[in-house]
C-alpha cells in the first residue's frame, strides 16, 4: 500500500473511499500498541494477550475448522466474542483472529470459503496492531483469501480464491488478486439487492 493510501482520512461509509472520494485505508482504523524493549513485538506476545485466553482461542478455532456443522461453528465463534449473523456459513478449514475473535464481524448469510483467514492483528518489529474485521451481509470470501486487520467488506461483496484483501471492498465489488483489486461491480438497488449486469472496472481502482 502506497503511503498516500495509508494516509487517507478514512471517514467512508465502508464503500472504500473517504467523504472526499480518497481510498479508505484500513490503516486509520487500527489500534497502534508500542512494545519497546529488546526483540520484536511477537517475542512479547504474552505482553499482549493472556497466554490462557489464545491458548483457549485456538483449540476453540481448532475444533471449529475441522466441524462439518454450520451451525455447530457458528456457536462456537459466538462463544468467543464474534458477532456472527444469522445463516453465516463457514468452509472447512477458514479461519478467524486466534487473538482477537472478539474484533470480527460477520453479517448475515456471509460465506467465508475454505482455508480463508481473518486477520484481526499484525505484529510488526517495535509495535503490534489491532483492527476489527467486519464482513456484510451476503458477501463471499474465496478459498485460501487473507483479509487484514481493519478491513470492511461490504454487503454481497465476492473476493476471488487466494487474494489478500489489504483495503476496503466496496459493496456489489468483486475482488482479486495479490493484493485484491476491483474487477468488476454491480450496481445495487435501494433495497440492497443487486440489478442485472456486472460493470467492469478495467483500472482496478476502488
Amino acid at each position: 500500500m502506497t503511503d498516500d493510501a495509508a494516509g487517507a482520512t478514512g471517514d467512508g461509509e465502508g464503500d472504500g473511499t473517504d467523504e472526499h472520494g480518497r481510498v479508505d485505508s484500513r490503516h486509520d482504523r487500527l489500534t497502534r500498541h508500542p512494545t519497546g524493549g529488546r526483540g520484536n513485538s511477537l517475542m512479547r506476545w504474552t505482553d499482549a494477550k493472556s497466554p490462557v485466553a489464545v491458548t483457549r482461542n485456538y483449540a476453540v478455532v481448532l475444533l471449529a475448522r475441522v466441524s462439518p456443522s454450520l451451525r455447530l461453528k457458528n456457536r462456537l465463534f459466538r462463544a468467543l466474542g464474534m458477532t456472527v449473523g444469522d445463516g453465516v456459513a463457514w468452509g472447512l478449514e477458514s479461519t478467524p483472529d486466534v487473538f482477537w475473535p472478539e474484533l470480527v464481524t460477520i453479517e448475515d448469510d456471509a460465506i467465508v470459503g475454505y482455508d480463508a483467514t481473518l486477520l484481526c492483528h499484525e505484529f510488526l518489529q517495535e509495535e503490534y496492531r489491532t483492527g476489527e474485521v467486519h464482513v456484510g451481509e451476503r458477501a463471499m470470501i474465496g478459498a485460501g483469501a487473507v483479509v487484514l486487520p481493519g478491513v470492511r467488506i461490504g454487503a454481497d461483496a465476492q473476493v476471488a480464491a487466494n487474494s489478500l484483501v489489504d483495503r476496503d471492498v466496496p459493496a456489489g465489488a468483486t475482488v482479486a488478486g495479490v493484493p485484491a483489486r476491483v474487477v468488476s461491480t454491480v450496481e445495487r438497488d435501494d433495497n440492497g439487492g443487486g440489478e442485472d449486469g456486472a460493470v467492469d472496472r478495467e483500472d482496478g481502482r476502488y
